[in-house]
């Protein structure tokens, strides 16, 4: 089976889309998937492309030269007083740059909001090709496969699907039997990483180690291959970020050391959902 990987943001967090883009390239990943929605997250930097000419001009050249393909970007969130036309800009950049795919997740309790919202996102990404890929979270208001699964049947768009993150299947105590009922058409890519298997009961410690402290594939407590094999196989995109380990190696061998890991994990362990 060929595994094809993305280096995701968050793992090299505070690098540049040009930057990120040569990064992944140069330790050996297939594709590079970018924050271009901007969040306002302590100490997280703004690199919207569609504010910044050159540096979008620097990002396609990047692409074209390294031979690296944008997978996704980031991140259409659902919260409340959204405008999702102010999401626009990063789909055109993600269009323009050859992405197909939007992360969303959804942030408001408010089910009949979320719904409405969820179904606008993925109306406007449909105009530029995009698919919109759903992500539960522990700490957002959507945080579990069940309530993912309702928000795709009930909306009903042929352009959204599910991202499954191994840490917060995890963390949401799913079960790979009810994922491995999912419709395989969903499924366009995963984030991969790996962390302790005890659950963090306290909601900032459950915060810190998704932001700051996850750990390489197979090093962690989570059965990864067990989820993984109840998926399509698709490509992975690696959310690994880990701030000891960047302080160790940099951004660039933690991410050689991401790749490396994973992919070693992947070849001894996961074969992909049978058809």
């Amino acid at each position: 089976m060929k595994f094809k990987f993305s280096l995701a943001q968050l793992t090299v967090m505070n690098t540049s889309p040009p930057e990120i883009a040569a990064m992944a390239a140069d330790c050996g990943y297939d594709y590079v998937s970018m924050r271009q929605i901007y969040m306002g997250l302590p100490g997280e930097p703004d690199y919207d492309l569609s504010k910044n000419k050159a540096m979008m001009k620097e990002t396609r050249q990047v692409l074209k030269d390294k031979g690296i393909k944008l997978l996704d970007i980031e991140l259409a969130r659902v919260f409340d007083g959204m405008d999702v036309r102010n999401y626009e800009p990063a789909m055109e950049t993600a269009a323009e740059l050859g992405g197909t795919r939007v992360l969303s997740s959804i942030w408001t309790p408010e089910r009949g909001y979320y719904l409405e919202k969820f179904a606008e996102i993925c109306d406007l990404a449909k105009q530029y090709n995009l698919t919109v890929e759903l992500e539960y979270v522990p700490i957002a208001a959507v945080n579990t496969l069940a309530a993912t699964v309702d928000v795709l049947k009930t909306v009903n768009r042929d352009n959204a699907g599910i991202m499954i993150d191994v840490h917060h299947f995890h963390r949401a105590r799913d079960d790979v039997k009810e994922l491995e009922k999912v419709p395989a058409e969903w499924f366009r890519f995963g984030h991969i990483c790996d962390a302790p298997a005890e659950i963090p009961s306290d909601r900032d410690e459950m915060t810190r180690i998704l932001r700051e402290e996850r750990s390489y594939v197979g090093e962690g407590g989570i059965d990864v291959a067990s989820i993984l094999n109840a998926m399509p196989p698709v490509p992975y995109s690696i959310e690994l970020p880990n701030l000891k380990k960047v302080a160790e190696y940099g951004y660039k061998e933690h991410a050689r050391r991401c790749l490396q890991t994973a992919k070693a994990y992947c070849e001894a362990h996961v074969t992909g959902r049978k058809a």
